[in-house]
């Protein structure tokens, strides 16, 4: 019998079981000294990262403390029944991050405002709306587009070029060289 075949003998564990679920403490030591290396293995198997794998071992054995009397030797052996309930407690943690995951992405894009546009915040704040409207109409058609579809329309560059059917450095210099002769109509200073 090799060590890892004694350390696991199905006797023993099954006893140890019992014990366990008797509340004796050294038991419970003596069979996670026994199965823990293989509960770990089979676990960062799973999960991939060292730290959930930890985690996710000890709650299989606090499992193990609490259900140690659930397990009958007559549906199988102590091990695979500890593997079962350890790869089922690490699918488990695998689906419990990836909904965490998915539940961030939606909330995320459900929160996000978009980017922080300090002249409109500016021309908010004094009260200016009407000189925008104004200020619109020195602007070509083509500027006017761009900006409205990029400001109003809160399209990205790269999906204004696409809209108007257009490259996307057009796009970007008629959007610049607009926000250039709104500035200069706003009497805002660069820089401010």
């Amino acid at each position: 019998m090799t060590g890892v075949d004694k350390d696991t003998n199905t006797v023993t564990l099954t006893t140890l079981l019992a014990r366990i679920a008797d509340g004796e403490r050294d038991a419970f030591s003596d069979f996670y000294g026994r199965t823990s290396p293989r509960v770990y293995g089979m676990v960062l198997r799973v999960l991939r990262d060292p730290g959930y794998s930890e985690e996710t071992t000890q709650e299989v054995y606090l499992q193990v403390w609490k259900s140690a009397g659930m397990f009958d030797p007559r549906q199988g052996s102590p091990l695979s029944w500890l593997i079962t309930l350890a790869h089922r407690r690490a699918v488990d943690r695998v689906r419990s991050e990836q909904s965490a995951s998915d539940r961030e992405a939606v909330y995320g894009a459900a929160s996000w405002s978009g980017p922080f546009d300090s002249v409109s915040e500016e021309v908010g704040r004094r009260g200016d709306g009407s000189k925008v409207t104004d200020c619109m109409q020195t602007l070509s058609d083509v500027q006017k587009k761009s900006l409205g579809l990029a400001y109003y329309g809160g399209l990205t560059y790269r999906e204004v070029a696409e809209q108007l059917s257009v490259a996307l450095p057009t796009v970007k210099s008629r959007i610049r060289d607009g926000l250039i002769r709104l500035k200069q109509c706003l009497g805002v200073q660069f820089g401010e």
